[in-house]
């Protein structure tokens, strides 16, 4: 039985005068992990879930099984229910205004049948190119491969009937030298076809095995060259924290009260562009409000934040289409699709020639929040940090811990280069969501590093 009619079928479950949706998402994925080039673990997943949302006076309660007879879909319904009504019971009329009515969604090309067939010698094959190409040098492969299939079908009683398909593939390399430096590379499409391992481990080695004395540096300002890893890892905290329509509503974003004004450098456009060539396209979000471009920062200006139903009421706008959960996700809605407009850089090197001594920076790891309003976030260098000199990388540096606002670097951005790509993420920790941001890397100047 397919997801929409499964959907249906749960959607007829509830009682009548109650508002609801049922979502169902059928998911079939592999992932292989592999570490000292060798193969460590395999999993394939082949899971279908059904979630029933229902609204009682402003509050969603929901429920969840993965059991799809009439008996189990009519249990399910009737805990949503219950949840709702219990929360009624808790005293004022919840936030949520009630679902969307149903709108046209545009077709993409985020399905790559191939993909989908999901052949795990496909899988074993990318692991053995990753493996050849890091021993040719003497290096040790670390990672990850994953594709997958996605199908959400969603039934309300507003009347919307949707199903929408999409595939993931990825695969990231770190590469270990005999001297223990690590190399980083990456990368995310919707076919696995478009997948390089040896290209991707070349990468990864050539960063591990770079020669000279690993440099120092102490705490300061310092300007940067960035990689797409690193600028796509702050851009998706700026998503969470700043570009969020519930923490703009609840004045806990950096842009709250601040849309018109300038925020970020004028060469820095940011949209969120589900159709963008490179992206991981989605049909539809939670609530099967379809996607549309949404222009956040044009100019350096701010223009906009993305809204789930619930954050759209609290601003008396409409849904943007970047609900995370029906209902509206606890920590509010987030763009998925953010692409950063590329500039006239030709490439990396080209970023560095103007800097007299600086960072190159190819990721960064362990990213978490200081002062969320500020946009403050701190994270460490990893797996790919030089000293750059004379308009040069030179030598390997030890990593240090960048404490910056997002929105001051942005203000900062002197350059980006002309080629972006798509950084996406395979640590799916439950439901696989695969999403990603299409980025140049760019030049900054003074950047705060702590330690």
């Amino acid at each position: 039985m397919k997801p929409l009619e499964t959907a249906e079928r749960a959607l007829a479950t509830v009682p009548a005068g109650v508002e609801a949706q049922a979502t169902v998402i059928a998911e079939r994925s592999l992932l292989l992990r592999f570490a000292d080039s060798r193969p460590t673990q395999a999993t394939a997943v082949d899971d279908l879930e059904v979630e029933v949302t229902a609204l009682r006076d402003g509050h969603a309660g929901a429920a969840v099984t993965n059991a799809t007879d009439a008996e189990s879909l009519r249990r399910c319904t009737a805990s949503a229910v219950a949840a709702a009504e219990a929360a009624v019971h808790l005293g004022a009329p919840g936030p949520f205004p009630g679902l969307p009515t149903p709108a046209p969604a545009r077709g993409h090309d985020g399905y790559d049948e191939a993909t989908a067939a999901l052949e795990a010698a496909r899988g074993g094959q990318a692991l053995q190119a990753a493996f050849d190409a890091a021993g040719q040098v003497g290096a040790e492969a670390h990672g990850i491969w994953t594709a997958g299939e996605i199908e959400t079908a969603i039934a309300s009683t507003a009347g919307v009937a949707a199903s929408d398909r999409v595939t993931d593939a990825f695969m990231k390399v770190v590469a270990v030298a005999p001297s223990g430096r690590s190399g980083y590379a990456a990368q995310t499409a919707v076919a696995g076809e478009r997948l390089d391992p040896a290209e991707i481990t070349a990468r990864a080695t050539g960063k591990a095995m770079a020669t000279g004395g690993e440099a120092t540096l102490g705490p300061g300002e310092h300007t940067v060259v960035l990689e797409r890893h690193a600028v796509a890892e702050l851009l998706a905290f700026l998503g969470s924290l700043a570009l969020n329509g519930l923490a703009f509503a609840e004045d806990r974003s950096a842009l709250s009260g601040r849309l018109g004004s300038r925020v970020a450098a004028a060469r820095v456009n940011l949209a969120d562009s589900p159709r963008y060539p490179g992206t991981l396209p989605r049909a539809f979000d939670a609530e099967g409000v379809p996607k549309a471009p949404l222009a956040l920062i044009q100019d350096g200006v701010a223009r906009a934040v993305v809204h789930d139903s619930r954050s759209a009421a609290l601003c008396g706008t409409a849904s943007t289409g970047h609900a995370l959960a029906p209902g509206g996700a606890p920590d509010g809605p987030a763009p998925t699709n953010l692409v950063l407009i590329g500039g006239g850089a030709e490439d990396e090197s080209a970023l560095c020639r103007t800097i007299e001594r600086g960072i190159y920076v190819t990721r960064l790891w362990y990213v978490n929040a200081v002062r969320p309003k500020e946009t403050l976030v701190t994270g460490v260098t990893r797996d790919g940090t030089f000293l750059i000199e004379d308009g040069e990388v030179t030598r390997p540096l030890a990593d240090l811990r960048l404490t910056d606002s997002v929105l001051g670097i942005l203000g900062r951005v002197e350059e980006l280069s002309a080629d972006s790509a798509l950084t996406g993420t395979s640590e799916f920790y439950g439901r696989r969501f695969a999403t990603g941001v299409v980025a140049p890397a760019l030049r900054a100047g003074a950047v705060r590093f702590t330690a």
